[in-house]
This record gives structure tokens, C-alpha cells and sequence, in this order.
């Protein structure tokens, strides 16, 4: 028997090359193989490592062409065409067809991407006639969604390792599938939903098979990258998040001699750097010091890098555990804020405070951490002034803004303020639909502050002492090309109040861009504290700058 397992192309306006490795699929692979040893069992990713085609602006997204208008080159560009990132159908087509497997199971992480893992069932279906099962958190939040399709023979519902061995053996014994955790399955055209069951205990899992995976396909800043995952779930409950949909609500920890053993094998494989994708990764200080203290122990060479590219939780970051994590090989912090605003940390359950995230930033900074702090823009309980409120509060500190525009995951707590997402809505429940509004902000806030994070970001990055917004714009038209084309348009905005993009054809203007409202940002900004911790004094007026 063989079993394909498919991680499918994404179509959207952009993508990111790395975070791509399909470490869900791999845990599966491992997992049927230790169960059914004679089965076959191949990943085949079609999502990274194959290039990218530009495709038409679906009708669905078509509003967004007022506001990515332009192929814009500047360091404040959002977005411009619309892509397929992955493997061609045809390609998909071409390559199942001639493994011709006997069962394919896909993945299917994100909503708005449901259309491309029906697109590869149906594919499945036309060139093998398999049976398809599908998985992942999409599944998890609304399996019907996908199990009413003519192409999908089976579901999964949360954790997918048990679910998928009780599945086979199942389809290969009696064909009984009542007692299978987590399926979806029909009869006669009819849907039934299994409860969810119990998965396999986390440290009895074997560890993922990458053996599928080229490690030069998945990199970070040019060394290949493996992801590593310590825990499933989250003790905390924010409203945004659907993680429990997949991973229920029971907080597990895998020890930390199990994680230290498999980073060995990787590196043994060639990775040297390693993405902890956990939700919660520090959550249990006492472990986190336990598999800093094995880590350091293990590579004394120091030739090892660890990210948390998923963000960490800084409630749980003391002085003691970063300067471990620093020591490990930890260079990167990806801070969650989410809202300096105390009432929408409240409405969103975020167990956080502004006094212990200024703590963590100033001890990390203090370490050399290069830091990330993570904005939701257009959180649906937020207003304008509370979004502009965190904004300011992270332009003056030395970190890097973060800014996601919220999208809603369906079956989410704050989705039940909602109606149930219809087809096209899940379509668009991505960061650059910028799909919600409200009474307190309309899309042209969302992008402008959006932008506005990116500007700030610019000024962040320069590599410049203490200074007035003058000469560092001074300094920033030398330093190259790129530092140029932004001190340019950024002195067209100080004196035309319009922004413009960058393009072949000259400058374009981005007439979405609410000028107003960055304004008012800006004018009561005072300062931006740069990565290494330098002042730019912005307190002087734009016509002082321009001048």
C-alpha cells in the first residue's frame, strides 16, 4: 500500500519562505510507519521550493486593487500581484498520477487556502480515484466546509496522528469507522462527525520523518532550518486564537531530554538553525531553563541558531531564562503584544501587562536580542485611537514593529460575536484582505497604519546616533539605494502630505493612504527609539524637516 501525503500550493499576495516545512505531515509519516511498517509513505510538498506565477486578482479580493495599485519598490510597499506559490496542477497532476498511491492525505492549515487543497482532491480523485482524507486546522474549525466535498472521502479533527493510524486501519480491516477519534466520514452522501479523541502521548510520539524534505528548500539567512516543536496547545485563551480547535485545551510539554535528542538528529542531518514552533514555548519556565541548560551543553561550538518564530509569551520571560536562551544560541524574540491598551488585552483574555513587557524589552535589549513586537491591527473590540495608542508606544522603544491586520479564523471565540463565515468570507479571512471594518475604523485606517509601521521601521533600521528628524533623513539619503528612494518619498509626504509608491515609471501615488491620520501619528510620536537604541527627536514640525 501507498500513502501520499500533500502539503498543496497557496494562492494570495504574498508569501513567506520560511515557515514552510510541513512538520504535521512529517509527525504523520513517522507515526503510520511505526504502526504499519509495510505501508509506503511519502510527503510531497508542492507549497515551497517550486517558484512562483502571477495570477488575476480573484473578484472576491477586487477592492484591494485601490489599495495595491502599484508595483511599488520602496521600503514602505505593501502589496501588488496575486500569486501561485507552489507547484502548477498540472505539475501536482503529473506527480500523483505517476505514483499512483492508494490513499492521499492533505493538509489544510489556513482557511482562505481551502480552495487550493480542494483544487489537489479533486486532482487526486481524477488521475488515482484514492480514497482523500484532510487535515489540519481548517478542518479542525469547520470540517464540513471540506468533508461536503464530492472529492473528500474523510476528515480529521484535531490532533491527526491517532486519527490517521485508527483511519487505516479501519479502511484496510471492516470499514468501521464509528470509533474513530476526530473522523469525518459520510455514507450515502450523508456527513458524521466523530467526537474528537485522545492523541497519543506527546512524548511517545515518534520523532517527524524528514527524510522527504531537502534541507536546502527551507533556510534562514541562508543555513537550513529545521522546525522543532517542544508542545501542543496553550494554557491561555485568548479570544483571537483557534488553537484549541486543533490541540484541545490540555497544555502538554514534551521533556526536554526527548527535544535536545531530536535537534541532535537534525543536526547530524545538516540543520543549524531551529524554529521552535511551539504556541506556548516558555510557558513552563523551569523546563525552558532545563533545555537552555542541555542545549548549551550539547553545542558547545556555538554554531547552532534557535528562533520562536511562532512568538513567545513575554509573561513567562525572566532575567535568569533569557540570559539562557542567549547563551543556547536564542538571537531573535518575537513578542506577542497584541495591545499596549489594557481593555483590549481584558476583552481578548491576553494575561499581560505593559509593566512586564517594558521589563523583558529592556533586559533583552541589554543581552543584544534583535527584537520583534507583534501589533493586531483592526482587532474588531478595538478602536482607532487604542490601535494608534500601541503603535506610538512601540515606535519609541528599540524594537521592530510587527503589524498583523486581523483576519478571522472561523469557530475562534470572538468569531461567535459573528456570523458563521460564509464561503466567501473564509476566502478572505487573510492578513491582506483587510476584510473587517467596524463604526470605529474602516479599511483606509487599517492600511495607513499598516504603512505607518512600515515607515517607522525604516527609521528603526537606520544605523544612526542620536539625532533630529532632519539629519537622519540627511543621513539616510547616503547610506543606499534603497535608504534613498525613502528619504525621498518621505520628503514628498512632509510637504505635499501625499505618499507615494515607487515604481519603473517614477513615483505613483497611493491614494489610500489617509495622510491625516499619519499625521496625527506622527506629531505626537516625539521620538523613534532605533534597533541600537538611538533617539531620532521627530518633536520639530513636517515644514521644519522640508525646509
Amino acid at each position: 500500500m501507498k500513502l501520499l501525503l500533500i502539503q498543496p500550493p497557496i494562492q494570495d499576495f504574498y508569501d513567506t519562505d520560511i515557515r514552510l516545512q510541513p512538520i504535521g505531515l512529517c509527525y504523520l509519516k513517522a507515526t503510520i510507519k511505526k504502526h504499519f511498517p509495510n505501508i509506503e509513505v511519502v510527503v510531497r510538498d508542492f507549497h515551497q521550493g517550486w517558484g512562483r506565477k502571477t495570477l488575476p486578482i480573484p473578484k472576491e479580493l477586487s477592492y484591494l486593487r485601490e489599495y495595491y495599485p502599484w508595483p511599488d519598490k520602496s521600503p514602505f510597499c505593501s502589496f501588488y500581484h496575486y500569486y501561485h506559490f507552489g507547484a502548477s496542477f498540472a505539475q501536482i497532476a503529473q506527480e500523483i498520477k505517476d505514483y499512483s498511491p492508494d490513499f492521499v492525505g492533505i493538509s489544510s492549515l489556513f482557511t482562505p487556502y481551502y480552495r487550493e487543497v480542494l483544487k489537489v482532491a479533486q486532482i487526486a480523485k481524477e488521475q488515482v480515484g484514492c480514497p482523500v482524507v484532510v487535515g489540519g486546522s481548517h478542518v479542525s474549525a469547520v470540517p464540513r466546509s471540506i468533508l461536503q466535498d464530492h472529492n473528500v472521502d474523510f476528515v480529521i479533527c484535531g490532533e491527526g496522528e491517532k486519527g490517521i493510524v485508527d483511519l487505516l486501519k479501519a479502511w484496510q480491516e471492516n470499514k468501521n469507522y464509528e470509533q474513530v477519534g476526530g473522523l469525518g466520514y459520510k455514507i450515502d452522501g450523508k456527513m458524521y462527525l466523530n467526537s474528537v479523541g485522545t492523541n497519543y502521548d506527546i512524548d511517545d510520539l515518534p520523532l517527524p520523518d524528514l527524510e522527504d524534505l531537502q534541507n536546502d528548500k527551507y533556510l534562514f539567512e541562508k543555513r537550513p532550518l529545521s522546525f522543532v516543536i517542544t508542545s501542543r496547545s496553550c494554557p491561555h485563551k485568548c479570544t483571537f486564537c483557534s488553537v484549541h480547535l486543533t490541540f484541545g485545551n490540555r497544555y502538554r510539554r514534551r521533556c526536554p531530554h526527548n527535544v535536545v535528542s531530536e535537534i541532535k538528529k537534525r543536526y547530524a542531518e545538516g540543520y543549524r538553525v531551529f524554529d521552535f514552533e511551539d504556541d506556548n514555548l516558555t510557558f513552563y519556565i523551569k523546563e525552558m531553563k532545563v533545555l537552555c541548560n542541555e542545549l548549551i551543553s550539547a553545542f558547545p561550538e556555538k554554531d547552532v541558531q534557535f528562533l520562536a518564530m511562532n512568538g513567545i509569551s513575554y509573561l513567562s520571560l525572566d532575567s535568569e531564562l533569557l540570559q539562557l536562551m542567549k547563551r543556547a544560541g536564542f538571537s531573535h524574540l518575537n513578542l506577542a503584544l497584541v495591545s499596549s491598551d489594557k481593555t483590549v488585552r481584558e476583552t481578548t483574555k491576553r494575561p499581560h501587562t505593559v509593566e512586564k513587557y517594558l521589563e523583558v524589552v529592556k533586559e533583552s535589549t541589554s543581552l543584544g536580542f534583535q527584537i520583534v513586537s507583534y501589533q493586531i491591527l483592526g482587532l474588531p473590540s478595538e478602536t482607532l485611537a487604542s490601535m494608534i495608542q500601541t503603535l506610538s508606544f512601540g515606535a519609541r522603544l528599540p524594537i521592530l514593529l510587527g503589524a498583523s491586520m486581523f483576519y478571522l479564523t472561523p469557530n475562534s471565540p470572538i468569531a461567535k460575536n459573528f456570523p458563521p463565515l460564509s464561503e466567501k468570507q473564509m476566502f478572505t479571512s487573510r492578513l491582506t484582505a483587510m476584510a473587517i471594518e467596524t463604526e470605529d475604523f474602516q479599511r483606509e485606517d487599517i492600511y495607513t497604519l499598516f504603512v505607518t509601521t512600515r515607515i517607522i521601521n525604516f527609521f528603526k533600521g537606520l544605523p544612526i546616533k542620536n539625532c533630529s528628524l532632519e539629519q537622519a533623513l540627511r543621513q539616510a539619503s547616503q547610506i543606499g539605494r534603497r535608504e534613498k528612494i525613502g528619504y525621498e518619498i518621505l520628503n514628498r509626504l512632509f510637504s505635499e502630505k501625499k505618499l507615494y509608491a515607487y515604481t519603473k515609471q517614477g513615483y505613483k501615488e497611493l491614494t489610500k493612504f489617509k495622510a491625516t491620520l499619519f499625521f496625527d501619528i506622527w506629531q505626537n510620536l516625539g521620538y523613534i527609539a532605533t534597533q541600537n537604541n538611538a533617539q531620532i527627536n521627530i518633536s520639530v514640525s513636517h515644514k521644519q524637516v522640508v525646509s
